[in-house]
């Protein structure tokens, strides 16, 4: 008997005593039938039950027991079914590209079935034996009504568009789903960008962090104000229960301490882009994915620097408005096919699926020097004094040998956490050092910070930084052999700034930990 077994059974052998008065769809059994345990099946995954009794829920081990009753799944002809609910954003079409290729690679069928306008279904066939083996049942809906079906028990899988929020967060951990705000309960998809859009003949090419936030509150109205028409503005916005739409009041205009002003909703992105190409006064906050034939504006600010919404500027981050897609999952077992599936959109497979669906992999790029002219002219324009130029020469020496990857690391503001996007990077890089990524080759941690302070307390505050993200990744890579790696770091404070520090935001883009390496 294995020690799992065995612990299996001293757990049963706590609940011997477990009346059956109540009404019971399973009776679980031990081998030898001295110890059973009686529940209403929640879920089985094909190894381990699921099942509520009258002492809360509980997962046992299907090797330790038999059982009977009217709810016990078939373990011959068993098929996972797997409930995916959430962002149509992402349940649309990236999702449907992603299982697709999941079944393609493990040698599977997958036939796609319309339930209704939110609701679809895969069916996964294995080639070898023609049996069903799972059942992906997708809603398509919006980021709230996704986290609303799992706490109703209703969904395996959420698709989000912005970071699960503290009161649903709360209610995850009362409902015993676990805390949803750790790394392990969360993957970052892919990323995707919030990009300001107007008509293809709007004059107006570029707008400020403060110049949004005053058209989004309403306190600007005129395009006169932003060297365009004299003519009223219309803000066009995604629904209100949309992931995207919140995505914008939590990081842009909640920091402003603002509140959205009068909007016409549209309930999906392509409506969302197609109002905006055809009202010349309109402008819009987009997915960077869905933008259509509307024109896309630069970010700017007042120190001249201004900010594209490009593929390689999203993946690091560089554009201060970038979105990552979700998948959250709770603290409960689930099915081999789901867990295998979560484990695909990570692979290199699935970012090339990502990046064909329109959205922004997580694969590291490396971009070398002489694509970084726009960053190193800002690091001269800003550089002031003595100690400013010494600091820029020391930086161009150290870096301009080497490639800067597209993997990045920035902090929650105000706090010393990793915001979503760079856990999930610490994940990746750990797992390129483990696959042997880049043996023989040198990974050097970078640290920046904003201009606000004393230049020698920034530089002190980047070096730790960057201390902090090269500890965080080497604990992470458990089973990297590091001696074939040289993992080094240095900082340069503000001297690579990539926005204004007029702002909030400016400042958040301009404290990070680059990674390069040679």
């Amino acid at each position: 008997m294995t020690i799992r077994r065995a612990a299996v059974f001293a757990a049963l052998f706590l609940f011997m005593q477990v009346a059956s008065a109540f009404a019971q769809d399973i009776v679980l059994r031990s081998r030898d039938g001295s110890i059973e345990l009686s529940g209403n099946l929640l879920g089985f995954d094909g190894e381990f039950y699921r099942i509520d009794t009258q002492f809360g829920v509980l997962t046992v081990d299907g090797s330790g027991v038999s059982c009977t009753g009217i709810g016990c799944p078939s373990l011959v002809d068993y098929v996972a079914e797997i409930e995916v609910s959430g962002s149509a954003t992402i349940g649309r079409v990236l999702l449907p590209a992603l299982i697709e290729a999941f079944a393609l690679r493990n040698a599977m069928s997958a036939e796609r079935t319309k339930v209704d306008d939110t609701h679809f279904r895969y069916d996964l066939t294995s080639d070898d034996t023609g049996k069903t083996v799972g059942r992906f049942h997708v809603h398509v809906s919006n980021t709230d009504e996704g986290f609303a079906d799992l706490l109703a028990d209703d969904a395996d899988i959420v698709m989000a568009l912005r970071e699960i929020r503290r009161e649903e967060a709360r209610r995850a951990r009362e409902a015993g789903l676990g805390d949803l705000t750790l790394s392990t309960r969360s993957t970052v998809l892919a990323l995707d960008a919030v990009v300001p859009i107007v008509a293809p003949g709007n004059p107006v090419d570029s707008l400020s962090m403060s110049d949004l936030v005053a058209i989004l509150s309403g306190s600007q109205s005129n395009w006169q104000a932003f060297g365009g028409p004299d003519a009223p503005i219309t803000v066009h916005m995604r629904d209100e229960a949309s992931g995207l739409a919140q995505g914008i009041e939590d990081r842009l205009l909640k920091p402003a301490r603002a509140t959205l002003g009068p909007a016409r909703r549209h309930r999906s992105n392509t409506a969302l882009a197609t109002a905006v190409t055809r009202d010349p006064f309109g402008i819009g906050l987009a997915s960077f994915s869905d933008i259509g034939n509307a024109k896309a504006l630069d970010l700017t600010g007042p120190c001249g620097f201004q900010m594209r919404a490009a593929r390689r500027a999203v993946k690091t981050e560089d554009y201060p408005l970038t979105a990552p897609a979700f998948l959250y999952v709770p603290a409960r077992r689930l099915p081999a096919l789901a867990r295998d599936f979560l484990r695909f959109t990570r692979s290199p497979q699935a970012q090339i699926v990502i990046r064909r669906a329109g959205f922004v992999d997580q694969a590291a790029e490396e971009i070398s020097a002489d694509l970084q002219g726009d960053r190193l002219s800002n690091a001269i324009l800003t550089a002031q004094g003595e100690g400013g130029l010494t600091t820029l020469k020391r930086l161009t020496g150290t870096l301009v040998p080497m490639r800067r990857l597209t993997t990045s690391f920035r902090f929650e503001t105000g706090s010393s956490r990793l915001d979503a996007q760079s856990r999930s990077n610490v994940l990746q890089l750990a797992h390129d050092l483990e696959a042997g990524r880049y043996d023989g080759r040198k990974l050097l941690f970078v640290g920046f910070s904003d201009g606000a302070g004393p230049a020698d307390a920034n530089l002190t505050i980047a070096r730790r930084r960057a201390e902090a993200v090269k500890a965080a990744v080497e604990v992470t890579a458990e089973t990297a052999d590091l001696s074939r790696v040289e993992l080094a770091l240095d900082a340069f404070g503000e001297a690579m700034p990539m926005a204004c520090d007029d702002t909030s935001w400016g400042r958040q883009v301009n404290r990070r930990v680059e990674v390069w390496v040679k």
